[in-house]
């Protein structure tokens, strides 16, 4: 009897590992439209960084939407359909767009997340698609404080060229969990922080900065990385300021964070800070 017992526990083991190990093949990846492009970086080297280093990481395919401008206006054609991010799972925003200024253009962006489409929003996407007095805390309801309310958090500009102290002191986050800290690479922004929504701060970055009058050092601090729960369908977002200098995008430890911001904007992301099954790579 016991022998019978052994022997159908191992065939039931085997048949979970083959179940198991079949699913791990079969989980469709995750489909990624990265957009990027205009002004003040160079984009044309962080597109490749950034598709390669997540593709390589988690079973994802990046479909990048490039505009090769060096302007403040790069328009992308994807957006002004009306249905336009039904193919994909998750939309990164890597534009630097701060003069596209069309309230309609912009409303159909937004729109695709309020409708639940998860969203990444890296370094230059907060300083996009900003009118009318944006340099002040923007009213929430008003039509340029949309973006901003998408985003979670409303910057208005960034501090000197210098390298960042990183602290990830949330490690409550799947997205932050055993991440330790680190300083970047002495040519990052410290993007401040104007207004703050309703989010869940993960990461601050500080630099000492020396004052143009007296010469003193101060340290100035901001958050740097969150996520929030965006518009009634509650739809995820995941945001850093990080990611200026192309020796940022292509550190590991920048990649490694990212992708887990977007593994959790998913709902792919497990409490450890690992991909779910199936979403990894060997």
């Amino acid at each position: 009897m016991l022998s019978l017992y052994k022997k159908t526990l191992a065939v039931c083991v085997m048949v979970f590992c083959a179940v198991t190990g079949s699913a791990e093949v079969t989980v469709k990846p995750i489909k990624v439209l990265l957009v990027i492009g205009g002004c003040c970086h160079d984009y044309a080297t962080q597109k490749d960084l950034l598709k390669n280093g997540i593709e390589a990481r988690i079973n994802a395919t990046v479909e990048i939407a490039y505009n090769d401008t060096k302007g403040t206006k790069p328009v992308f054609d994807a957006y002004k359909k009306p249905n336009w991010a039904d193919a994909y799972d998750v939309i990164i925003h890597d534009e630097c767009a701060a003069d596209v200024i069309e309230p309609a253009y912009v409303e159909n962006i937004l729109k695709a997340h309020r409708d639940g489409k998860p969203a990444v929003n890296l370094h230059c996407a907060m300083h996009s698609y900003r009118w009318g007095n944006y340099k002040e805390p923007v009213m929430e309801g008003t039509d340029n404080a949309h973006w901003f309310e998408m985003i979670g958090l409303q910057s208005t500009g960034h501090g000197p060229k210098l390298a960042l102290d990183i602290s990830f002191f949330n490690q409550e986050s799947p997205i932050t969990k055993g991440l330790t800290d680190w300083t970047t690479v002495p040519n990052e922004e410290l993007y401040n922080n104007v207004k703050i929504f309703q989010i869940t701060p993960l990461v601050s970055g500080s630099q000492m900065v020396k004052d143009k009058k007296t010469g003193v050092e101060n340290k100035v601090e901001a958050i740097v990385a969150w996520t929030n729960l965006y518009g009634p369908t509650k739809t995820r977002i995941f945001s850093t300021t990080l990611g200026h200098d192309n020796k940022t995008v292509a550190d590991d430890r920048y990649l490694d964070f990212i992708t887990r911001g977007l593994l959790w904007s998913v709902n792919r992301l497990g409490p450890d800070g690992k991909p779910e099954a199936g979403y990894g790579k060997k």
